[in-house]
């Protein structure tokens, strides 16, 4: 077939964000202008005759860590190579952007993985998708809700020690959400040790980020969330190596949903991922 390979325009992107909704990947409401307001040069496609057959993201951050996502084929299309040959030139690009030796990281399902591997991508752990329903708590008084007179100076430094790389822009459009709330945690001296972020999506309700310096204060901005949306469904993504995210996992007995892993391409970035209680998105890390 001759297929184009391009940029994504904001429009083609919905409609891989659409595409995605229907695999039940089940994507926040306002995810897609987010991710592409903040990355408006990571989504690419193959097209044939101008029309969309196959797409994904590929973020490099600042060239010092890259990110690939949102791979999807469209059922037409699939068992004829396109997938493969879109997944590699998506890798190669974005290989092609990050400093010689920089990792690539990626969200892989278990049917995928053996195929990851063959493209140099090694598992690093297992991340598991956890639901319940919301719940009504009395917050913990270190608990604020984030709103537009909040200094994001010292959430974003956070953020940073966290994901283990500079996301700014993309972190202040994710807490600002107008379909999400954002909470955090200080402690005596000002600084932050916990924040999260809860989003509405077609289904329910999504957190992500969960950092916290420990339990308590994961548990604490966990109850936060539960709250906010009582009798709701609402999805955590916990990295099964973190003792603690299991741990809290398990007793506000979540439901397990499904399961990916987290590979890597090249040397595994170094996360504190004691303090990694739910992942942001499988989408950018």
């Amino acid at each position: 077939m001759n297929l184009e390979f391009r940029i994504l325009t904001f429009e083609e992107f919905k409609e891989l964000t659409l595409w995605a909704y229907h695999e039940g990947w089940d994507p926040g409401i306002n995810d897609a202008h987010i991710f592409y307001k903040s990355y408006p040069e990571g989504f690419y496609g193959f097209f044939e005759k101008e029309k969309l057959i196959a797409g994904g993201s590929l973020v490099s951050y600042n060239g010092d860590f890259g990110f690939m996502g949102f791979f999807i084929v469209n059922k037409e299309y699939r068992g004829n190579g396109i997938g493969r040959s879109l997944w590699f030139k998506r890798r190669d690009l974005l290989l092609s952007q990050l400093k010689s030796g920089t990792a690539i990281g990626m969200d892989g399902v278990l049917t995928m993985q053996k195929f990851y591997a063959q493209g140099g991508f090694e598992i690093a752990f297992r991340d598991e998708r956890r639901v319940r329903l919301g719940k009504s708590f009395s917050l913990h008084s270190s608990v604020q809700k984030i709103n537009e007179r909040t200094d994001l100076n010292e959430i974003l430094s956070f953020d940073k020690t966290c994901f283990g790389f500079d996301r700014k822009e993309f972190m202040t459009n994710w807490i600002m959400n107008p379909t999400a709330v954002a909470f955090c945690s200080f402690d005596e001296h000002g600084k932050t040790v916990g924040l999260t972020v809860l989003r509405k999506t077609n289904e329910g309700y999504k957190i992500g980020p969960l950092f916290a310096n420990n339990y308590a204060i994961a548990e604490y901005l966990y109850q936060a969330c539960l709250n906010e949306v009582p009798a709701e469904k609402v999805y955590l993504d916990i990295p099964c190596c973190n003792e603690d995210a299991v741990r809290l996992s398990s007793n506000y007995e979540t439901e397990y949903v499904f399961e990916c892993a987290r590979m890597y391409y090249g040397n595994p970035p170094e996360i504190p991922l004691q303090k990694v209680f739910g992942i942001t998105t499988f989408e950018l890390g």
